[in-house]
C-alpha cells in the first residue's frame, strides 16, 4: 500500500510539467529556447537591438549575450563539410543547410558505377565530420534548400525539399546567422546544349552513381532479349562519355575494366557489342603534360574505349547528334563537361567574379557585405584582387574551408565572432593556394600522376602501374574517417578475389 500511495502521488515539479503540456495549445512548448515560432515571437519584443522586426519569425532566432555566436554553412561539400570539420565548437555553434547528409568523396565515385566500391564507401555522414551538429545543443542539421539571403537582417530563408513531399509538406523557415559561408558548390555544365537535362545522366552525386549502374545493368540484361534487331542491341551496349576531364576519364577506364573482367565472362552472348566512347571538344585530361595526356589515349584504346574529337549540338532519347552532323546512338549517356554557377548562386545578388561565381577577396571574404564568406566551386576572386580563377577541383575547396576554419577561430578569440563585431580585427595571411598535383586512373591498374605546381614546372610526373599504386594509396589515405578506408580496402580486395558484382537492385 505505502508503494502504491507513492507511485500515486504528484509531486509539485511533476504538475507544472503536465500542466505546460496541456496548456501548449496557448503558448507553443519548444523543446529548444533556440526555436521560435510566430506565435512565441508576437508576445516578445517586437524588434532586436539593430531595430530588424523578429514578430513573424519562425526558426532559428538570433543568438542572444551569453550564448555562442552561430556561423551557418550552406552546403556539405569538400569546402563546407573541411570548414565544419576545423570550426572550433567551443567558440562556434553551427548550423548545417544543405540538400543531404553526407559528403561524397568524389575521387572514388566513378568506381561505384560499376561495383568496383560500394556506394556507401564514398559517403561519409556529416555528424561523423562534426559530432557537435548532433550532441550540441546549438548545432544543428537541415535538410533543406536554401532560397534567399537577407544580408541586411542577417539571415537566410530555407524550404524543405520539394521531393519530399510526400512525407512533409513544404515547410518554410529562417535561421539568423552571426556568420554565414556560402559553400553551395556549383552545377554541371551543359553549355544550353538541348536534351542534355532529359537524357543524360551527370557524375555528381551517389544517387547519379545509382542511376549509371541501375541503367548499365538493365540494358545489359536487355540487350538478351530474343527476336532484338542487332542495331538495337548495339544501340543498348553503347556506353557514350561526354568529357574528357579526370571524371570522364576515370569513368570511361573503370567502365572498360568492368567490360573486360566481368561483363565478357557473365554475359558471353554480347561481349562483342559493348563498347565504350569518349566524345571531347578538345584535348582529353588538358591539365596533364603531353606525354602523359598521349599515355591515357594509347591506354584507353587498348581497353576499347574510342575517342571521337567533336562538340555535341543536341541530345535525343537515343542518339546524340555532332557539329559535323555525325548521328552518335547510345544506350547510355555520362555527362561529364565541367561545372558553372547554380542557380542559387545567380540569384544572389552579391558581387560576381568573371565567371558568375561569388565574388571574394583574399580572405574569402564577400566583399560590401558583412559577415559573409563563400568557399568552394560557389566562389572566385574578384577582378579588383588581380588574383587568377582557381579551378574547381576537390583539393582547392578543401584548402579553402581549412583555410576559413582557422580564420574564423581566430576571429571568434578576438571578440569578433558575432554579428558587426569583426570590422576592426586583423585578419591576417590571406589565402594562398599551392597546387599540389593531380592524378588519375586509366584503367588496366594504370594511371597518371602529376605532382608539379603547372604544366611548364618541374616535377615528378610519371605513368603505369606504380602511379596506380601511388593513386589507390593517396586517395585511401583521404578517406575522411577510418571506418571509410576500412569500407574502401575490403571493397578492392573483394573486387579483386571475386570480381564486380552484377546484381541490379
Amino acid at each position: 500500500m505505502f508503494l502504491i500511495r507513492n507511485l500515486t502521488r504528484v509531486s509539485p515539479t511533476t504538475s507544472s510539467i503536465v500542466t505546460r503540456f496541456r496548456n501548449s495549445g496557448s503558448s507553443p512548448y519548444t523543446l529548444s529556447s533556440r526555436f521560435c515560432t510566430a506565435q512565441e515571437t508576437q508576445i516578445q519584443s517586437p524588434a532586436s537591438s539593430n531595430g530588424v522586426d523578429r514578430s513573424q519569425y519562425e526558426g532559428l532566432r538570433p543568438t542572444k549575450e551569453g550564448e555562442k555566436p552561430r556561423v551557418v554553412v550552406l552546403g556539405s561539400g569538400w569546402a563546407g563539410c573541411r570548414l565544419m570539420k576545423g570550426i572550433d565548437t567551443n567558440l562556434y555553434d553551427v548550423v548545417c543547410v544543405s540538400p543531404r547528409n553526407h559528403m561524397v568523396f568524389t575521387p572514388l565515385l566513378a568506381s561505384t558505377c560499376v561495383g568496383t566500391l560500394e556506394f556507401r564507401s564514398v559517403a561519409e555522414p556529416i555528424t561523423s565530420i562534426q559530432p557537435a551538429i548532433s550532441r550540441e545543443p546549438g548545432s544543428y542539421f537541415f535538410l533543406a534548400n536554401c532560397s534567399r539571403l537577407d544580408a541586411d537582417a542577417h539571415e537566410v530563408h530555407c524550404e524543405t525539399l520539394p521531393e519530399e513531399m510526400d512525407t512533409l509538406k513544404p515547410r518554410k523557415f529562417k535561421i539568423a546567422y552571426d556568420k554565414l559561408v556560402v559553400a553551395s558548390g556549383a552545377e554541371a555544365s551543359t553549355f544550353g546544349i538541348h536534351g542534355v537535362m532529359e537524357n543524360a545522366i551527370f557524375l555528381r552525386e551517389v544517387h547519379h552513381a545509382q542511376e549509371i549502374r541501375r541503367k548499365l545493368l538493365l540494358n545489359l540484361m536487355l540487350s538478351d532479349t530474343p527476336c532484338l534487331p542487332k542495331e538495337e542491341k548495339q544501340r543498348l551496349l553503347h556506353c557514350v562519355v561526354v568529357g574528357g576531364g579526370p571524371t570522364g576519364v576515370e569513368f570511361s577506364g573503370e567502365l572498360s575494366d568492368f567490360i573486360k573482367k566481368d561483363v565478357r565472362q557473365r554475359y558471353s552472348h554480347v561481349k562483342d557489342d559493348i563498347h565504350v566512347t569518349l566524345i571531347e571538344a578538345r584535348d582529353i585530361l588538358s591539365s596533364f603534360d603531353d606525354r602523359l595526356r598521349r599515355y591515357a589515349i594509347k591506354q584507353l584504346n587498348k581497353s576499347g574505349v574510342r575517342f571521337v574529337r567533336g562538340i555535341v549540338k543536341d541530345v535525343m532519347p537515343q542518339k546524340l547528334i555532332l557539329d559535323d552532323g555525325t548521328e552518335v546512338p547510345y544506350g547510355l549517356l555520362v555527362w561529364s563537361t565541367g561545372v558553372g554557377p547554380s542557380p542559387f548562386v545567380r540569384s544572389l545578388g552579391l558581387p560576381k567574379d568573371p565567371g558568375g561565381r561569388i565574388g571574394i577577396d583574399e580572405w574569402m571574404r564577400v566583399p560590401s557585405v558583412q559577415d559573409v564568406f563563400a568557399i568552394g566551386d560557389c566562389s572566385g576572386y574578384l577582378e579588383t584582387t588581380g588574383k587568377p580563377t582557381l579551378p574547381a577541383l576537390a583539393q582547392v575547396a578543401e584548402r579553402e574551408g581549412k583555410y576559413l576554419a582557422n580564420l574564423l577561430n581566430e576571429i571568434a578569440k578576438a571578440n569578433g565572432g558575432r554579428a558587426n563585431t569583426a570590422t576592426e580585427i586583423e585578419l591576417g595571411l590571406p589565402f594562398v593556394y599551392k597546387h599540389l598535383g593531380s592524378m588519375a586512373t586509366i584503367g588496366r591498374y594504370k594511371a597518371l600522376v602529376d605532382l608539379r605546381e603547372s604544366k611548364d614546372a618541374k616535377g615528378i610526373s610519371m605513368t603505369g602501374f606504380v602511379s596506380w599504386f601511388i593513386w589507390r594509396s593517396a586517395y585511401l589515405t583521404r578517406v575522411i574517417s577510418w571506418r571509410n578506408r576500412f569500407y574502401v580496402a575490403i571493397n578492392w580486395f573483394t573486387t579483386f578475389v571475386f570480381g564486380r558484382d552484377i546484381s541490379r537492385i
